[in-house]
């Protein structure tokens, strides 16, 4: 594997290499690959949804009734003292230009209760407030929703003088959420490349060397998303949200392997006049701790293709993908790229052969070792202790998250829905979907449902077919409310006491069905995770104590960055709590990413350890990997922290709580935790390992290198 390692450093093979990445440029931009991927990304509510669950029997059904997958447009007229007939004449003239707008995708705006009803509105009780709807067709393209929304709200909206109007319903909320999805990837790529390069001027002190670093993970991007669309046309679903989430993976763990790889070939040019040979030592001695960290985040992620929801199930190959190739590119073309172009790039900086004063194994983090080493017993205690304390954050958790407040800032179709609730029982914007199979059974359906608390009406649609007849059932809540989710159960039992084969879906009931499948996934894949991450580190360290302490801190850290960033949500942000999945989306990043810097550690630490000794060999690897670690931890953090540029919650708080958690890693577990353990159970950790019975540090034997040609 060494040999293979180290094949871009070779004299000639460099070239072999670099020529291999440009053919493969030029067939992924011949063929635009890349441009085939964000076609390929799908936004429909259907690649949010979990695969089996009713709700998507019941959309599948529905959407052969519609004839397509058709999302209501509500229109809300609000004016607190009551509409005036001014105000009545303007819904009527409104009704005009809007039915003039001719989508072909779109039906005419009328009363939303009437199945036929097209020329009225529908008025409160109290003669505060008026809706108008109808119905998009939607073709898996963003615009057959966005352009119709965008054209009525331009016609309709906020006209002033004391009236409020607002574009809500399905089809409001599918274009707000198109909105922020449509723009997302190149805002966060925007953003991160930015950060990256700030960060990577700041640690190579260069104003050249950033580039060729940051090149590489361009590149990296560049094939991930090309490879993804390979995925795609296998059957995987990608949306918006994985699609995001592995570009910040491959621009993070990509800067991540380079900072690495940098770091340990700028050390050997010191001792290496020959740049082909430092390279080919840096490929042998870094390259398997990169390969390490690849195939445990990349087999981590994978395992999310078991997750229910298939969004969630996407991103695993997806993002198990692009850090293979984020891997691949850095153990490839960037070691190729480096020796070709030489030393010089390093200015002002520059490593020179036998340079004097320059001794890796000294400097902050060996007098940081050393003094950790003085009590081991009392560092680690302490430190657990205040990890402890952090993970009591959790007792603040909460699910309470939801699409009504999925959005970080303000947006109309939610105002919308406000203003319906104020004088209209609240899912009369959003109503949930009852297919009745058997059309002779309808009204014993209606009758049923109508007796379910939390169910303000029931009404027959004019859709109706092979599949059976449509109803629509009006919420008393917030259709978008967790006291909404609650009365889905109680639904779906009263039609099947109606009429065994009804099927119940719509925007309350998906979300219920999205939240049920996350808590299942949860309960799943956190301990296949576990399981996955422990064998890879056995197999790496084979070190049974070593693994098990490992797993311990990295479980302690999980527990405190998710407990500190409970209370953040809520204290510091307001916001009303978390997805269900959010804790594991948080364990896959956060166990995955954090075992990385400890494979990086205790790789080095392992091979110091064979030459001097376990405690001079903790020393000697935390000097020499603790600079390079803190600014890869710096970097991974500042590229998921810029998900917090997007206007979702989810995302934010998926950001902020992997930022916090790889610095919480970076500085405390990796930096002190893990040192004061090792030095504290001595050579046992390398336990069976024959390193727990060397009684004296081996000989240092320093190994030349043969340069592949």
């Amino acid at each position: 594997m060494t040999r293979f390692l180290a094949f871009p450093a070779g004299r000639r093979s460099k070239w072999v290499v670099l020529g291999v990445w440009l053919v493969a440029l030029f067939v992924m931009f011949g063929t635009n690959l890349p441009g085939k991927f964000a076609d390929a990304e799908k936004n429909d509510s259907k690649s949010f949804l979990p695969g089996g669950a009713e709700s998507t029997k019941a959309l599948d059904a529905v959407k052969r009734l519609q004839d397509g997958e058709q999302a209501p447009t509500v229109i809300v007229y609000r004016r607190d003292g009551g509409l005036t007939a001014k105000d009545k004449a303007r819904i009527v003239r409104d009704l005009g230009d809007l039915n003039a707008t001719k989508f072909p995708n779109a039906t005419p705006f009328g009363n939303p209760t009437g199945p036929n009803a097209r020329t009225s509105y529908q008025l409160s009780a109290d003669g505060t407030t008026a809706l108008i709807a109808n119905t998009l067709e939607g073709n898996g393209e963003g615009s057959s929703v966005l352009d119709p929304v965008d054209r009525y709200r331009e016609l309709v909206s906020d006209p002033g003088g004391g009236l409020q109007v607002k574009v809500t319903g399905p089809a409001g909320i599918s274009a707000d959420a198109i909105k922020v999805f449509e723009n997302i990837n190149g805002t966060l790529l925007a953003a991160a490349v930015t950060l990256v390069l700030i960060l990577l001027i700041a640690i190579y002190r260069s104003p050249f060397f950033w580039f060729f670093p940051l090149f590489s993970v361009i590149i990296a991007e560049i094939t991930s998303r090309s490879l993804g669309y390979g995925v795609s046309e296998l059957g995987a679903t990608i949306n918006g949200q994985s699609s995001s989430i592995t570009s910040i993976l491959v621009l993070g763990a990509g800067t991540d392997y380079a900072l690495l790889l940098v770091s340990r070939y700028r050390e050997e040019l010191r001792t290496h006049e020959d740049k082909h040979e430092a390279m080919a030592l840096a490929l042998r001695s870094a390259g398997p701790a990169i390969l390490a960290s690849g195939l445990t985040v990349s087999i981590a992620l994978l395992a999310l293709i078991l997750a229910k929801v298939n969004g969630t199930a996407g991103l695993g190959p997806l993002g198990a993908l692009g850090v293979l190739t984020a891997m691949v590119v850095q153990l490839t073309f960037l070691p190729a790229l480096l020796v070709a172009v030489g030393r010089k790039p390093f200015w002002p900086r520059v490593p020179h052969f036998g340079d004097a004063g320059v001794d890796e194994t000294h400097g902050l983090y060996r007098k940081l070792g050393e003094r950790i080493a003085a009590r081991p017993r009392r560092v680690w205690v302490a430190t657990v202790a205040l990890l402890a304390v952090c993970t009591l954050g959790l007792l603040n958790f909460s699910t309470g998250l939801t699409q009504s407040s999925a959005f970080r800032d303000d947006v109309e179709a939610i105002a919308g829905q406000k203003l319906v609730e104020q004088a209209f029982p609240a899912g009369q914007s959003s109503p949930t979907d009852i297919v009745v199979r058997d059309p002779s059974k309808v009204d014993a359906v209606i009758a049923a449902v109508k007796r379910v608390d939390g169910v303000a009406g029931v009404v027959p649609t004019r859709f109706r077919g092979k599949d059976g007849v449509l109803l629509a059932a009006f919420l008393e809540r917030d259709p978008y409310s967790t006291q909404a989710f609650d009365v889905i159960p109680a639904i779906r039992s009263a039609a099947r006491s109606a009429e065994p084969n009804a099927l119940v879906g719509g925007p309350t009931a998906v979300e219920k069905d999205l939240r049920d499948a996350g808590a299942d996934d949860t309960l799943l894949l956190i301990p296949l995770t576990l399981l996955i991450v422990f064998l890879i580190l056995l197999a790496l360290l084979r070190a049974v104590t070593a693994t098990l302490l490992l797993m311990g801190t990295v479980l302690l850290s999980f527990g405190a960055a998710l407990g500190v960033a409970s209370i953040v949500f809520d204290v510091g942000f307001g916001f009303p709590g978390a997805d269900p999945s959010f804790p594991l989306f948080a364990f896959i990043f956060l166990v995955a990413l954090g075992v990385d810097y400890n494979i990086f550690l205790m790789a080095r630490v392992r091979e110091e350890t064979a030459r001097y000794g376990t405690r001079e060999g903790m020393l000697r690897g935390l000097a020499v990997t603790g600079g390079v670690i803190t600014s890869a931890g710096i970097v991974l953090a500042g590229t998921f922290a810029v998900l917090a540029v997007l206007p979702l919650v989810f995302l934010t708080e998926i950001g902020f709580t992997i930022a916090f958690g790889v610095l919480l890693d970076t500085f405390i577990v990796r930096s002190i935790l893990v040192p004061a353990l090792v030095f504290d159970v001595g050579p046992r950790v390398w336990w069976p390992n024959p390193l727990a019975h060397e009684p004296e540090p081996m000989q240092e034997k320093r190994r030349e290198v043969p340069v592949s040609s």
